[in-house]
C-alpha cells in the first residue's frame, strides 16, 4: 500500500510541556489552572494504565493540531481531549461517563463545560453527528493511533492488552476481534476531510491485520 502519513509521529511531551500547554489555554492560566493541569497529569499517569497514559494524551493533542481549522470551538475540544480518558478503569464500562462527569465538575459549570463533557461522552462511540466538527475532530484525533505504522500499532494493541491482563486469553480474543469487527463495518472510520483522506486507508489495513491474527 501507498505511504501514508504517520499520525503516531507526534513525540510523546514531557510532563512540563503538557502542564505549559494546558495552561495556555484561555481561563485555565494562574494557580487554579496549574492545579487543574497537574490533578489530571496525575490522573493520565496512574501506575495500571499502558495504553492510556501521558503519551497517548499528548498524541491526541498532537493529531488535534494536525486537524487545526476544523473545530468551531477548539478550546473545548482540546480541554475534551484532556478529559476524554482522565477516569480509566480497565473493569469498567463507565469510564468516558465517569470522565465526563469529572470535567463537569472541575470545570466549574457553563456552556464551555457543557459542550466538553459532551465530546468526552462521545469518544464512548466515536460516531459524531454529520455537522459536528468539534465531534469529528476529538474522535478522529483519539481513533488516529489505529492509522500508525504497522510496527507502532503492534505495540498500541500489546499495551491494549496489558491494560486488560485480568481477561483470560480466549476471552480477550473474543472480545477483541468482536470491537475490531465492528470498526471495520462502519462506512468511514474517521470524520474529517484531512484524517478520511490519510488514515482510513490505513487504519483499516491494521485492523484486518490485527483480526486475522485474533482468529487464525
Amino acid at each position: 500500500m501507498a505511504a501514508t502519513p504517520d499520525p503516531a509521529t507526534p513525540e510523546p511531551a514531557p510532563d512540563d510541556a503538557l502542564l505549559r500547554r494546558f495552561t495556555a489555554l484561555p481561563g485555565n492560566g494562574g494557580p487554579a489552572g496549574a492545579r487543574l493541569g497537574r490533578e489530571l497529569l496525575a490522573r493520565w499517569a496512574e501506575p495500571h494504565r499502558r495504553y492510556h497514559t501521558t503519551a497517548h494524551l499528548a498524541a491526541v493533542l498532537g493529531h488535534l493540531d494536525e486537524l487545526a481549522g476544523h473545530p468551531a470551538e477548539p478550546v473545548a475540544v482540546e480541554l475534551a481531549a484532556w478529559f476524554h480518558d482522565a477516569v480509566y478503569d480497565p473493569y469498567s464500562p463507565d469510564n468516558e461517563e465517569m470522565s465526563a462527569r469529572l470535567a463537569e465538575e472541575l470545570l466549574g459549570g457553563g456552556p464551555r463545560a457543557t459542550e466538553v463533557a459532551r465530546l468526552v461522552r462521545l469518544t464512548a462511540g466515536h460516531d459524531p453527528d454529520p455537522d459536528d466538527r468539534n465531534g469529528a475532530a476529538l474522535c478522529d484525533a483519539d481513533l488516529a493511533v489505529l492509522a500508525s505504522t504497522p510496527e507502532r500499532y503492534a505495540v498500541y494493541a500489546a499495551e491494549v492488552r496489558q491494560e486488560y491482563a485480568y481477561v483470560d486469553d480466549d476471552a480477550f480474543r473474543e472480545g477483541r476481534a468482536d470491537v475490531l469487527r465492528r470498526l471495520l463495518a462502519l462506512p468511514a472510520l474517521f470524520h474529517t476531510p484531512y484524517a478520511a483522506e490519510h488514515w482510513e486507508r490505513a487504519a483499516r489495513f491494521n485492523l484486518r491485520a490485527e483480526l486475522e491474527l485474533l482468529t487464525v
